[in-house]
């Protein structure tokens, strides 16, 4: 917890359209690459405008009954892509959480029971999406925004 109260979390985020993704998983589950796949499909005008929050680690506070994550201030602006090292990109200094991935998650499944659809973070009950290892999440992500 940082002297404000916000802790800091292992997760990436990203602004799509008007509302955040977080994306949490183990080291190496491929947070940094999704994010950096959704950053890609938004410019593909596959899934509406993405721009990262943050990478690697990230600040989530809970405002007026909605969780907003932000960049932990050392890493702003910044994203690993494996192969290339860390890199400079645009950011968005914050975003309301609309939707949570969980790469390598135990419980998912073909078809999740609507329990497994949903997580409460700081008392916010928010949309999830649970991702097996070795699934590819870029198109889960890609249907949860284009799709009803």
């Amino acid at each position: 917890m940082t002297p404000s109260g916000d802790p800091s979390v292992h997760a990436s985020a990203v602004l799509a359209g008007s509302r955040a993704i977080l994306i949490r998983g183990a080291s190496g589950s491929g947070k940094s690459r999704l994010a950096f796949d959704l950053i890609l499909a938004g410019r593909a005008d596959i899934v509406p405008k993405v721009t990262l929050i943050g990478d690697d680690r990230v600040r989530l506070s809970e405002r007026d009954g909605r969780v907003v994550v932000r960049p932990v201030a050392e890493l702003a602006g910044m994203i690993e892509i494996r192969g290339l090292g860390i890199r400079h990109c645009d950011f968005v200094p914050e975003g309301e959480i609309g939707l949570v991935v969980d790469l390598d998650a135990a419980d998912a499944t073909r078809l999740p029971v609507p329990q497994a659809l949903e997580v409460t973070l700081m008392g916010v009950a928010l949309p999830r999406i649970p991702v097996a290892r070795g699934w590819d999440s870029l198109p889960l992500v890609a249907a949860f925004l284009t799709t009803t």
